[in-house]
């Protein structure tokens, strides 16, 4: 029998104002992969080198890079939506700008100020969404994902196709549509409150004191020197028209945000972020040197591109959860001076690339990029101990992984409970009446754990207890069942990405409380994602000594086990 659908939250059922930035967001992870198909073009028609179209990457990403270190403050001292606003505006005008130019030199100086547009709309486009968003955090996150993953899918395709007409065409299209963006912003996204505080300018800068840090972030700027060497260059060997440079890239864009999204989690939870980092960069070394190998041969290098796609994602994704996992900094701070040690790297790369090229060939760059990829991997390894330590909660200073915040009153007696485990969505409060129906049948106290994640996409990292809802979420869950009559306690779990992570810190707190059952919901991500192999269920299901159950307030508890996973997963599908 197949499992019963729960009726969940459909992530796609947003406000307005959620809509404005997502569709804003698909258009600006569209200009990572949008340029490769028009660079050959842009190259021939303004009778520019292949060095001098680099610098349209190198000012981009290098402005970019800067920008990331003051962008934090500006946010914080003048709003979320008046910063998306100045940063669609900054991007609508450099974007249309850079179109309109004669000069390779203009169009490198327009994408200046397209970094620093960029700039201020990555750096809070994301806790706008999660902030709006209906049906709770892990609904935003995956519309989030939705809009990466279509943006860097489809910024090369449709750089191919404008860009067969004229290498003004991709410009003249991201102007057009952020300016729909940027109208949709002003009328559908609301004023949110600004932080208490006011970030410092010098924030990111300092964070890199910490050694963790600052090891991650170099790492991550080896990586996208290599990164951004290909990205810059391959499209010359390949020897391709804009169109079917477009259709390239499209296929690379989708093994990046396949791999990002759905692999990557899966690879961290089976065998830990050092060792699929290590891996990673080995793959990414031997790809790269293969290009510079077959730089004459086009049929190499496209095929070579494709495959990189695969292994960009997951470095991408576990980059990022490294270096929240090993900082002792606030995650907006630590993802600020990530952000710009990795964006330096990726600025600098093509510039030097260009002018090895000149001085030599086009493999040379190329096996340069290689021999970044592989340097990172000692670099990593000089902070395995850190990682490891953070990754077995056993760093010193704050604690990064999952953790255990106490709210309201300490339980009185013994009595072993049952624990709920639940997120902000909007059937939270109906998965806890649940677990109190199955606590009242089994005389036992309830225990809420509400489960904050910290979202970490591609550079970016929101975290929901910024956004002050944990605390008041259990309260309000407390008070609920006070007048009611049950007896129950709350805590906060808090954790960074990593879902499975939460899962087993969850199943050892319930060992830890002599847990009679751990009851969870149904998940809004839907049920696909929520029994898969990584996920915080499965996780839980397999970690914990008591019983877990799945409750829903129309059926009765459900015992999860692994054929019970495996039936609700092919259920689901």
């Amino acid at each position: 029998m197949s499992a019963p659908h729960a009726r969940t939250a459909s992530p796609f059922r947003q406000p307005k104002a959620v809509w404005a930035v997502a569709f804003a967001c698909v258009i600006s992870f569209m200009g990572i992969g949008l340029v490769d198909p028009i660079l050959p073009a842009l190259a021939d028609s303004l009778h520019a080198t292949p060095s001098q179209v680099s610098l349209l990457f190198s000012s981009y990403l290098i402005v970019t890079a800067v920008a990331m270190l003051f962008v934090g403050w500006f946010s914080s001292r003048f709003g979320a939506k008046r910063t998306l606003v100045v940063g669609l505006s900054v991007i609508v005008v450099f974007a249309a700008l850079a179109g309109t130019t004669d000069s390779i030199d203009g169009i490198v100086g327009f994408r200046a100020g397209w970094g620093l547009g960029n700039a201020l709309f990555i750096a809070t486009s994301l806790a706008v969404i999660v902030a709006s968003a209906s049906g709770g955090f892990g609904g935003a996150i995956i519309l989030y994902e939705t809009a990466l993953g279509l943006g860097i899918a489809v910024g090369p395709l449709l750089g191919g196709e404008l860009g067969a007409v004229s290498w003004r065409g991709p410009f003249f299209g991201v102007a057009a549509l952020m300016a729909i963006a940027l109208v949709a912003t002003l009328a559908f996204v609301p004023d949110l409150p600004r932080p208490e505080r006011v970030t410092s300018p010098l924030a990111p800068l300092r964070a890199l004191r910490h050694r963790g840090l600052l090891t991650m972030g170099v790492m991550a700027l080896l990586y996208n020197w290599g990164f951004f060497t290909m990205l810059g260059y391959a499209p010359y060997p390949m020897e391709l028209s804009a169109h079917r440079l477009g259709l390239v890239f499209t296929g690379w864009g989708l093994l990046v945000a396949a791999f990002s999204v759905l692999f990557a989690p899966r690879l961290q939870a089976r065998y830990g972020t050092a060792p699929v980092l290590y891996t990673n960069l080995l793959g990414l070394g031997v790809v790269m040197a293969v290009i510079a190998a077959g730089v004459a041969t086009p049929t190499v290098v496209i095929v070579a591109v494709i495959v990189s796609g695969a292994f960009i994602g997951i470095n991408n994704t576990l980059t990022t959860q490294a270096v929240m996992l090993v900082s002792p900094v606030e995650r907006p701070v630590a993802s600020s001076a990530y952000g710009f040690l990795r964006f330096i790297g990726g600025g600098l790369a093509p510039y030097v690339a260009g002018k090895l090229a000149d001085a030599t060939d086009l493999s040379v760059p190329f096996y340069l990029g290689a021999a970044t990829f592989l340097l990172a991997i000692p670099v990593l390894a000089s902070g395995h101990r850190l990682l490891r330590a953070a990754e077995s909660g056993s760093a010193e200073g704050e604690p990064v992984l999952p953790s255990f915040t106490p709210v309201g009153n300490p339980a009185a007696g013994s009595a072993a409970p049952v624990v709920v485990a639940v997120g902000a969505h909007d059937r939270a409060a109906a998965i806890v009446d649940a677990a109190a129906q199955l606590a009242r049948d089994t005389g036992s106290p309830l225990e809420v754990v509400h489960v904050e994640q910290t979202a970490v996409v591609e550079e970016q990292a929101v975290d929901t207890a910024e956004l002050g809802r944990g605390r008041a979420a259990v309260v309000a869950h407390l008070d609920r069942l006070a007048a009611q009559g049950i007896t129950a306690t709350g805590q906060i779990l808090t954790s960074v990405g990593d879902h499975a992570a939460a899962g087993r810190a969850l199943a050892r707190h319930a060992a830890e409380v002599r847990a009679r059952a751990v009851a969870v919901g149904h998940s809004p991500r839907g049920p696909l994602a929520q029994f898969a192999d990584g996920s915080f269920t499965t996780a839980l299901t397999r970690s914990a000594d008591c019983t877990v159950v799945l409750v829903d307030t129309e059926r009765a508890p459900r015992r999860l086990s692994e054929a019970a996973l495996a039936e609700l997963r092919t259920g689901a599908a």
